[in-house]
């Protein structure tokens, strides 16, 4: 049987493992609240990026990897890209738990107090 695995999972599995280090319980819970949607870009529609792909990223971690799709790869590449840019920007040097900062991160799946 030929490996089915969409192009470029392999290479990015580690990393999406260690840059979305939320459960998806916890980042479903985490986008209900009202930190979650302070922030981040809406372009005028109302949810932010971030908030939209943390919608996406709780669905992409209750996928069986066997079963992502070519999209789902897409998007980890782009979660992973934005973690570890936003990640490096090093946030706030007071009170880093209750800034914008890590609340960004927090809907990419990243809790930087982790």
């Amino acid at each position: 049987m030929a490996d089915t695995a969409p192009d470029g999972l392999d290479d990015i599995w580690d990393d999406w493992r260690a840059a979305v280090n939320m459960t998806p319980k916890e980042l479903e819970e985490w986008l209900t609240t009202d930190d979650s949607k302070s922030v981040g870009d809406t372009g005028g529609d109302g949810e932010s990026t971030g908030h939209a792909s943390g919608r996406r990223i709780v669905e992409i971690l209750r996928t069986k990897k066997a079963d992502l799709t070519d999209d789902d790869v897409a998007h980890m590449h782009k979660v992973v890209g934005y973690v570890h840019r936003h990640a490096a920007q090093g946030g706030p040097e007071h009170d880093k738990e209750h800034s914008k900062w890590r609340y960004s991160l927090m809907n990419w799946g990243n809790d930087p107090l982790k």
